[in-house]
């Protein structure tokens, strides 16, 4: 049976991350991210409630980060699917809708490019909820 490549996620999460969602998932149940395509908070990565937050049937799901899908626009895919995301956590006030406001820190995307190979290895994309 030939090996098959190890697939490259398109989002991943720093521990600091992966410290905040499970404690916002300790407090709130499973959660999701949205990376917001800018106006009143920016372009940052948006954490709610699974419960809250309707996923548009276009959406972009990229992956999971910590058990919590993480999805953007078509949009922001078109921009973004040549980079890896890398989510991160930095002292700051979180988006206004976002789990994490209030907490004197928020998430924030760091990006980088794929190289040829990486892209010929990507995980695959799904759509909606």
């Amino acid at each position: 049976m030939p090996e098959q490549a190890a697939t490259v996620p398109r989002v991943t999460c720093t521990p600091a991350a992966e410290d905040l969602i499970r404690t916002l998932q300790a407090e709130h149940g499973p959660v999701l991210f949205h990376q917001s395509g800018g106006c009143c908070d920016g372009s940052s990565p948006m954490c709610y409630p699974q419960s809250d937050f309707i996923v548009g049937d276009r959406d972009v799901c990229l992956g999971t980060i910590a058990d919590a899908p993480f999805y953007m626009s078509p949009s922001q895919f078109e921009y973004w699917q040549h980079t890896q995301l890398i989510i991160d956590v930095v002292p700051g006030r979180g988006g206004m809708f976002s789990l994490e406001n209030g907490r004197e820190v928020r998430f924030l995307t760091r990006s980088r490019l794929f190289d040829e190979q990486e892209a010929a290895s990507l995980a695959p994309v799904t759509t909606g909820a």
